[in-house]
């Protein structure tokens, strides 16, 4: 269980926007229906795909989701998180839509991990692998995005100093400033209830937090 971070800091709250670094992509929410035939395009990759499933179900993803192994999402080492690509598995010509919420696979043999949802409708998890292409599909709108924010100072060293006790836990926390307020915040999220989920979290341990939203 996680220690609640000793500081003395009064964590005061904004409902201001927060800037998180995450310009090339908007994301889609989890409920979105994936495509079952894409456009032709020039593949981004070729390689070899994988997936991950009940083992890592709940478990923090890389941008501060819970993994969900019936959403459909990726692991990718380097796309920014929210980003949408099409998957097409070469011997069968099945393609799905996933968004990009972790990082991986931690193979040079491979390029990308999938959820069990996913690798399913393209036929990856009974051989546990599969020969893959991997197109950017882009975003239809730009959705709300969310983050959770547990502090705001005026003095940029306060914020540092409780995002780096808050980073111990939570190392996706992150300090945005707009030059007159300092927000301590963590995790970007496509769908507020993940949001929701990981400030209930914060609540338990003892620290104020509030949704707000992430441009």
């Amino acid at each position: 269980m996680r220690r609640r971070p000793d500081t003395q800091f009064v964590l005061s709250v904004t409902l201001a926007s927060s800037l998180l670094c995450l310009t090339l992509l908007a994301g889609c929410s989890n409920n979105r229906k994936a495509s079952t035939s894409l456009e032709p395009r020039v593949p981004l990759q070729r390689g070899t795909a994988s997936w991950y499933g009940p083992n890592f179900q709940g478990r923090r993803t890389a941008n501060g989701e819970r993994y969900d192994m019936y959403a459909k999402t990726a692991a990718h080492p380097s796309l920014p998180f929210g980003t949408q690509i099409g998957v097409r598995n070469i011997r069968t010509g099945r393609e799905v839509v996933v968004r990009v919420n972790d990082r991986g696979p931690f193979s040079k043999r491979r390029i990308v991990d999938l959820s069990y949802a996913a690798a399913k409708e393209i036929g990856v998890v009974g051989e546990g692998t599969a020969s893959v292409e991997i197109y950017l599909v882009p975003p239809t709108g730009a959705p709300q995005r969310y983050t959770v924010q547990v502090g705001a100072f005026g003095d940029p060293e306060r914020a540092v100093a409780l995002k780096r006790e808050i980073a111990r836990y939570y190392p996706e926390a992150v300090v945005d400033s707009d030059g007159t307020w300092h927000r301590v915040q963590i995790g970007a999220f496509d769908d507020r209830d993940h949001a929701e989920s990981l400030r209930r979290e914060l609540t338990v341990i003892g620290m104020q937090a509030v949704v707000v939203s992430a441009h």
